[in-house]
């Protein structure tokens, strides 16, 4: 019975020491294994300090187009997404008012015109004063000037693009009333793009206008280097927020409506950066091997941000003068790492 006992604890002893190190028990140090790696000792480095904030793609020069009379609309030519050219008729209002204007206009002009040749006679006889005349041709003139006045309103029934765009907007059909000051139609130029975003108060003292910013529009999964065109030097009272507008060339799938992301460059920071290959991922979770003082390696779980060229940045689990190792397919807990630097 005794040599039972004692062959049972022996066994149990044995299962002990040979659990896995991983899990963070007692390490043997006079029995750790030892293994050739890649050693680091990391130092802060310098990466970029951005700031990251989300807006809006939109049309530089965004045109509310109305009539300048009022008057029913007739007929509307375009739609929305139609391109247009600076130029082209878009729609048509009813002139009735319009036209009623000019045959009046007219009709005056032709009577100050019978009065005006009339007294021009009559002054030649001097049957009347320059003065009387003067009058005659001052009612002459202004009944001339309401009748080129009138003729333009006319024109006006016809409402043509300013500019060259796309009708991103209709807001009338029709029949509909068309009133000056009302937009009936909403042209976008898709050829001058801006990205409208809003940047906390933090930073905008570190922004100025000419600054590099790179946009990143999803939609399109393109980044595209931009400016900053123009800041907005007043903040949002409620969200305390500034409007950033930056400028971006014309690029292919990128239209105005589209959600962007902006990153501004705001200086430098010190960032402590690991070679992306020193990653050992588990589960989910992302470690590296961290060597002690004595040269035995420790897993060690840590929080990753940024890459950079073949570098990623740790935020938590590390700091400089720490010793990390890679490159070898026996690199656990516990065992022996003959260091070399990489």
């Amino acid at each position: 019975m005794n040599g039972r006992i004692s062959i049972v604890g022996l066994a149990l002893v044995l299962l002990l020491a040979g659990c896995d190190r991983e899990q963070g028990g007692q390490v043997d140090m006079s029995a750790a294994e030892a293994v050739r790696a890649q050693t680091m000792q990391l130092v802060g480095a310098s990466v970029p300090l951005h700031a990251v904030s989300s807006g809006v793609v939109v049309s530089d020069q965004r045109v509310m187009i109305s009539s300048r009379m009022s008057g029913y609309i007739r007929e509307i030519l375009v739609r929305e997404g139609d391109r247009v050219k600076a130029g082209q008729l878009l729609f048509r209002i009813d002139p009735v008012d319009a036209r009623q204007a000019y045959e009046q206009a007219l009709a005056h002009l032709k009577d100050a015109e019978a009065d005006l040749r009339r007294y021009r006679s009559l002054l030649a006889d001097h049957a009347v004063s320059r003065q009387q005349f003067e009058k005659i041709k001052l009612r002459y003139d202004v009944a001339r000037s309401k009748l080129v006045q009138a003729e333009n309103q006319l024109q006006y029934a016809e409402v043509k693009a300013p500019v060259s765009g796309v009708v991103v907007e209709k807001r009338a059909s029709a029949g509909d009333l068309a009133a000056p000051g009302r937009p009936v139609l909403v042209l976008e130029n898709p050829s001058q793009l801006l990205v409208e975003t809003h940047v906390s108060e933090q930073f905008i003292d570190r922004l100025h206008e000419g600054d590099p910013a790179e946009v990143w529009v999803p939609g399109s999964d393109s980044r595209i280097g931009g400016r900053i065109r123009q800041i907005v030097d007043a903040a949002d009272p409620v969200t305390h927020l500034f409007l950033v507008k930056v400028a971006i060339p014309v690029t292919e799938k990128v239209f105005p409506g589209m959600f962007a992301e902006v990153r501004f460059m705001l200086g430098h920071r010190t960032a402590v950066l690991i070679p992306e290959a020193a990653v050992v991922h588990r589960a989910g979770l992302n470690g590296v091997y961290l060597v002690d003082q004595d040269g035995v390696a420790h897993y060690r779980q840590v929080r990753l941000g940024e890459h950079h060229d073949g570098k990623v940045e740790v935020l938590a689990g590390l700091k400089p003068g720490d010793v990390i190792a890679w490159g070898s397919s026996e690199l656990k807990t516990g065992v022996h790492v003959e260091r070399k630097s990489s």
